[in-house]
This record gives structure tokens, sequence and C-alpha cells, in this order.
């Protein structure tokens, strides 16, 4: 290459670098330098001070309240929300950068949907995380997220602070849900049905049902009262030994807003001491129940500390391992076999007409 060629080359070279400069736009270019930052400089600190946290969206707004260490959902009954959601999604909002100044327009953020998260049909939510006099300690209106397809790439999002019309995208990751429903801890217990080895049952209007399982290995539940029942069905007595293997709820309420009508309560003996009463009502098909452990230990103290207080709908399936009736644990009978194709009787020969005389 001689010195002819490399002066050439040197020159195209500056001269793309002015055109790169000149035809950048300058605020864009300020802006994503002096402010690719993060989103809430030291907000980690002052999350200390937080008391409520707020998802709004056009026809609901989701709050979260703390109460002590905890998060708690105030439209049910103060339950607790679920620590690693709440943790992760406040941990985003203290690790979001802003890396690329978006558009001013105030016409085109619903095209972010970075709009007013208040307006009907508006895609947008605004976060806010207040502290205990209601004052704001972070705000932010969420907009769309960004899909990256290669790898190792940070996730990103469309954001606005409230009362500017500046959006930006964001990276980091930020989980935020306006569901209630998503907040919540649908776990109760998870037993596992080997542990249960009595049962006693009293519904409303009925003789009390009790099964027992005896010391015989891998025996199943046995009715002991009322006496000479027969054998009961092998899958309904299953489903009643797993009545706490891996029980979730459909929703929560106080115990004192506990809905329908009792139906009974049933007393489970488990192995190493523990007892668990169930009693459960029936509110138009649904079925609800209260729970409370018994015994001495750790395990009873972990278990009441969860369920103390609460009523909780579940599968309406489960009435019949929480309160079943005797009637339901008799044996299915057999179906009757169909019979052979040699055995299926012969067709009917339909009648012949009678034949005229010649």
């Amino acid at each position: 290459m001689n010195r002819r060629t490399l002066v050439l080359l040197g020159g195209a070279a500056a001269a793309s670098v002015a055109a790169a400069v000149l035809l950048t736009p300058k605020g864009v270019e300020k802006q994503a330098i002096t402010d690719a930052g993060l989103a809430f400089p030291g907000l980690a600190a002052r999350l200390q001070g937080a008391q409520r946290i707020e998802v709004v969206k056009p026809d609901a707004t989701l709050v979260l309240a703390r109460r002590g260490e905890a998060w708690v959902l105030p439209a049910k009954g103060g339950y607790p929300a679920r620590p690693e959601k709440a943790r992760e999604m406040l941990v985003g909002l203290t690790e979001l950068r802003l890396v690329e100044a978006r558009t001013s327009d105030p016409a085109q953020h619903e095209r972010l949907g970075v709009d007013d998260p208040t307006r009907p049909g508006s895609t947008a939510l605004l976060l806010r995380v207040l502290d205990g006099a209601g004052a704001p300690i972070a705000e932010l209106v969420l907009g769309r997220r960004r899909v990256r397809t290669q790898g190792n790439v940070p996730e990103s999002i469309y954001v606005r602070r409230p009362g500017e019309a500046q959006a930006w995208l964001a990276e980091g990751r930020l989980a935020v849900d306006a569901d209630p429903q998503l907040w919540l801890d649908r776990d109760i217990a998870n037993l596992p049905q080997d542990r249960v080895r009595r049962v006693e049952v009293r519904r409303e209007g009925e003789p009390p049902l009790v099964l027992a399982r005896p010391e015989e290995p891998e025996a199943r539940l046995r009715i002991e009262q009322p006496e000479g029942a027969p054998t009961p069905d092998e899958m309904a007595v299953d489903e009643i030994a797993r009545a706490f293997e891996f029980l979730t709820f459909l929703d929560v309420r106080t115990e004192a807003e506990m809905p329908g009508q009792a139906v009974g309560e049933s007393r489970f003996g488990l192995t190493e001491g523990l007892a668990i009463v169930v009693r459960s009502g029936l509110d138009n098909g649904d079925v609800w129940v209260r729970l409370r452990a018994e015994g001495e230990g750790a395990e009873v103290q972990r278990l009441n500390a969860r369920w103390q207080g609460w009523a909780y709908q579940v599968g309406v399936w489960k009435l019949k391992a929480f309160a079943p009736r005797a009637e339901e644990l008799k044996p299915r009978e057999a179906a009757a076999p169909e019979p052979a194709a040699d055995d299926a009787p012969a067709p009917e020969t339909p009648p012949q007409a009678p034949v005229a005389p010649r």
C-alpha cells in the first residue's frame, strides 16, 4: 500500500467521523451520556422508609402495605404478599438504568405504552412507592417492553417520569403486576399421605365417620365407624389421605369473612404428634375451609402462624377429602362386561309376508 492510498483512506475516515458528529442530534447525545445512569440514584437507602406500593392501571389499583418486614394485600384482608415478588420488584427499581432518550412528544407516548395510565384503554402502568406520610419515594410510568432475541442482553422497557414529557428506554428487569391474584402465595400445606393415621369426621345431620390406618406397612385407611361398613373404595380413601398434599387455595379471606354455611368438622391425626382440625363450609358450591394445628413443637407453631385468622377457598373436589360421607366411600360397582362377539344375540328375522294362494 503506497503513501497516496494511505492519505486517501485517512481522509475518508476523518470525513466519516465528522459526518457522524454533525448528523447526531445534540439533545439525544447529551442526555444519553449524562443521564445514562440509575433512574433513581440512592433509592435503596430511601426504600427503608417505604410503607405503601401502588400499581395503577385504567380500571384498578393494586395496593401493597408494609407491616413490619412484610408486604400485605389490604384488598385480601391483609394477607401476606409473596416476599420474593415484592423483593424482585423493588430491587429491579433500584437497578433500573436510563440508557436512551426517546420521544418527548405526548402524542407519541401511546406508541411506546407510556401514555396516561388512567386513560381508558391505556396499557401503561403507574408504579408508585410511598413513605408513611404518603409522599412519593419513586414514581414511574411503565410502558412496552422490548424483546431481545440475543443471549446475554439485558431486558429493557420504555418508561416516563410522571409530569414529564420525556420518554426513555431503560435497561433492567422490572417485574410489575397489577393483578392481586399474582401476588398471593397460594401454598397452604404439603404433608405426605403416609403421615395421616386417623381421621374423625362429623358432618351436620350425619353419624360420625372414623377412619384409621393399621400398623401394617403400606396399609390404607380403613373404616372403624360405623361398625360393619364394607371395605371402602381405595381411590376415595387415598383422596382423604392426600388431603394435605400440595394443598393450595383459590381465594382467601379473613376468618370472620368466611362465607356460606358450615358443613362439618374433621380431625386428622398425623405422625409426630401433629393433629389438624378442618372446619368446612359451602357457599354456592364453593368450598371454604379453616385450619388449625394441634400438638407441640415447631411444626405446629409454623402451621398455625400461617393459618391462624384465615379462611381458604379450595377446589370443590376437596370436600370429599376434608368432610367425606360414608356413602361416598362405598366400593364402586364393577361395570357389567361387554358380551363377547360369539355370545351376542342373533338379530331377529323380520316376519315374512304371507304368500297369496294361486
